[in-house]
């Protein structure tokens, strides 16, 4: 197959590049259209567009893909996480046609790898047969220390029911895990086989929560009804407070990133060797109304994945939509926000080797992603996975 443009993401782009792909998608060569002309290439299925590498998906709930439509948009993340609460039992066989219907689109958005976070089982059989590679994220929270013991147990008997899939026990959040856990979690996947990834930022109420043990947080905990008495301030901002608490050995992937500073982002690089930053702006837009300071992260040299989070925070689960809001609200060029979506995540994953860039023995998924204007996502631009 040939195209406009091949990008190969691991290279420059290659305009009228062709691939010669197997029938189980493995590619066997990449060419510049001068090494097909030498080597007298014909029979070429030529597309007018790019093609690219499947995309990869590092944060996303497909559990609460149910909620589709019943949260309303900028009620701050404080309120969004109690509406999820109180809204998210529903039937066995809803939840399931809901999590069907998010995984086929996504492979239909040219997704091919998700980070997908659980809080239990559900997902299961929809990942066993999906055509999308998923790594299960098991969120372990509680905020009492005194659970600390009896939360990991549970977790790990949810980790183990997803068998044989990946999946990896993980922090929820700073705000919903006390020190005992994450201790914990750090016993329980802290090696450098293992992946984690943990909400960070999302909303200013967090920083304040933990320097001066203020602000929407607290109201969220009284409806809870948790007695955290026992909490100190301390002082420093949730990332600069739990960041140590984590295996250093692990890819380690941070999510949202909304209200994260300058100088947090230097506290994290002398922290922690091993990070990932995700970014999933749509998500961020419908909670917050903000997005983070995204060509300070640029800037900074940190590595970007690109996230949908769920459908409870989002209108669809779609990298290239993530792509066309950045593109809307910053000067990232298109073949950044490509590696972003594609390599970077493979990388966290650990499934470099495979996806994430057009290379030959990898078996990667290819994209066709037509309508670009002036190499600018705009709302006309479209992909579709031929392969």
């Amino acid at each position: 197959m040939s195209a406009s443009w091949v990008y190969p993401v691991s290279s420059p782009p290659l305009q009228n590049g062709i691939i010669e792909v197997n029938e189980e998608g493995t590619i066997l060569n990449v060419w510049t259209a001068e090494e097909g002309k030498a080597l007298a290439i014909t029979a070429v299925r030529h597309y007018h567009g790019v093609l690219v590498p499947g995309l990869v998906n590092t944060h996303c709930h497909l559990e609460l893909s149910h909620l589709a439509g019943k949260i309303a948009e900028h009620t701050g993340l404080p309120g969004f996480v109690q509406q999820v609460m109180q809204q998210r039992q529903a039937s066995e066989s809803e939840i399931e046609n809901a999590m069907q219907l998010a995984d086929a689109a996504m492979y239909a958005n040219g997704i091919v790898a998700t980070g997908d976070i659980s809080n239990q089982p559900d997902s299961r059989k929809v990942k066993l047969s999906s055509q999308v590679y998923y790594h299960t994220f098991v969120e372990a929270m509680g905020f009492n220390p005194e659970r600390a013991a009896e939360i990991i147990a549970k977790a790990k008997a949810t980790r183990d029911t997803f068998l044989p899939l990946k999946a990896t026990i993980v922090p929820h959040a700073p705000y919903s895990v006390s020190t005992e856990l994450f201790n914990e979690i750090k016993q329980t996947s802290g090696s450098a086989d293992d992946i984690v990834s943990i909400h960070n930022q999302e909303t200013e109420a967090e920083n304040a929560f933990f320097e001066e043990k203020k602000g929407h947080f607290l109201k969220l905990y009284e409806f809870l009804g948790l007695d955290i008495n026992f909490f100190q301030a301390k002082g420093k901002t949730s990332l600069q407070s739990y960041l140590p608490s984590l295996s250093g050995q692990t890819n380690t992937l941070l999510v949202h990133n909304t209200f994260t500073s300058e100088a947090d982002i230097q506290f994290a690089k002398s922290t922690h060797p091993n990070l990932f930053w995700c970014l999933c702006p749509n998500a961020n837009l419908y909670i917050e109304n903000r997005l983070p300071d995204v060509e300070m992260l640029r800037d900074a040299g940190v590595t970007i994945t690109l996230g949908t989070d769920s459908l409870a925070s989002n209108h669809q689960l779609s990298i290239l939509a993530e792509m066309r809001t950045l593109q809307m609200h910053t000067h990232i060029t298109f073949d950044e926000l490509l590696n972003w979506a594609t390599l970077n995540g493979a990388v966290f994953l650990g499934m470099q080797a495979l996806l994430g860039t057009l290379e030959k023995g990898k078996k990667p998924g290819i994209n066709l992603i037509q309508q670009l204007e002036n190499g600018r996502i705009t709302p006309q631009t479209q992909i579709q996975r031929i392969i």
